[in-house]
């Protein structure tokens, strides 16, 4: 297989091999095929039944489609209504996005529901390893990171911004209305009102994360009290309480001039960033979880980071189904 710069190697055998993952891959899609005839599922039926791994493999797409209630929307699109003969790249990138979610079953089924489902209908939303500028009715500049989505409400009484994914940056502008109406954002932990400022916002699971580079932010979780965060701070909240006040770490925003900045950062927490701006899954092998890393890496090419990463450090890229599933290990 494929390697980052053509040094990796094989990865170890997985409980069910790749190559058997891909073809169930391919028979679910084409099962789900307006096309589909009598002769495809017989052959199919000689598949499933020609060995125990294709029937465990199997096993998983019928849990899979439970899980869904049908094939999942962003899959399912490059399979309706093409012949079966058709298999064009859109198809075949579709087949191995969904081998690699049957690699994970079912652990990665409800985080691939999320993310399929978080930013579908949102005023504005970035895809993975994206990032957008939007000027809004006043004046805001608004940035949305890899992966994010918010909905935006403007009228008579407040400026309200809805991030319901990922991460953005907001430069406000002096409300040119009268009377004066309030900037806010709101997240799933409570809203935050912008006192004349620029600052970041990131949704992550569970909690809200603030930095604020000029002015101030009042935060308002839904049950605990408002604090004010000045300019130079950073802090993180949940929908009940709120962690300790911190530095900004200028490395916070460095993603809107396109990259990631590391001092001495754990490779996992490293990965975890990267993963963000990267379509398919990237893992660390617990040996290597704790190599520190340092540098300046494009999120934009995020394959080209990965390059920088096996080049200087001891570690060795593991891909499979196609460089969609790669796990960092040591060299």
């Amino acid at each position: 297989m494929n390697g980052i710069n053509g040094i990796a190697r094989a990865a170890e055998p997985a409980s069910i091999a790749p190559r058997i993952l891909d073809e169930a891959a391919d028979w679910l899609m084409q099962l789900n095929d307006s096309a589909v005839s009598d002769a495809d599922r017989a052959a199919f039926e000689r598949w499933r039944q020609s060995h125990p791994a294709h029937a465990q493999a199997w096993c998983r797409a019928e849990q899979l489609m439970q899980k869904f209630g049908g094939l999942p929307a962003s899959l399912a699109m490059p399979a309706l209504n093409r012949p079966l003969r058709a298999r064009g790249p859109t198809r075949r990138a579709a087949v191995t996005k969904l081998a690699a979610l049957l690699a994970v079953a079912p652990a990665g089924w409800a985080a691939w529901q999320m993310a399929s489902r978080s930013g579908w209908t949102a005023d504005y939303r970035t895809a993975t390893g994206e990032s957008r500028d939007v000027s809004l009715a006043d004046g805001t500049l608004l940035t949305l990171s890899t992966a994010s989505a918010v909905d935006v409400r403007f009228d008579a009484t407040q400026r309200f911004i809805h991030l319901r994914a990922g991460e953005i940056w907001v430069q406000t502008a002096p409300d040119p209305s009268s009377p004066y109406r309030p900037f806010r954002v709101g997240t799933a932990q409570g809203q935050m009102q912008a006192l004349g400022t620029r600052f970041s916002v990131r949704q992550q699971e569970g909690r809200t994360q603030l930095a604020v580079l000029e002015s101030a932010v009042r935060i308002e979780p839904r049950n605990a009290a408002s604090q004010l965060v000045p300019a130079g701070q950073q802090i993180t909240f949940t929908d009940s309480s709120v962690a300790e006040m911190l530095p900004v770490d200028e490395s916070a925003v460095a993603w809107r001039h396109g990259m990631l900045l590391a001092d001495k950062l754990r490779l996992a927490d490293f990965c975890a960033e990267l993963d963000r701006w990267r379509s398919g899954f990237l893992r660390v092998d617990p040996a290597v979880a704790d190599v520190r890393i340092s540098g300046a890496f494009p999120l934009a090419e995020p394959e080209r980071a990965l390059r920088m990463l096996v080049s200087t450090y001891p570690l060795e890229a593991v891909t499979r189904l196609r460089g969609y599933w790669l796990t960092l290990v040591p060299r």
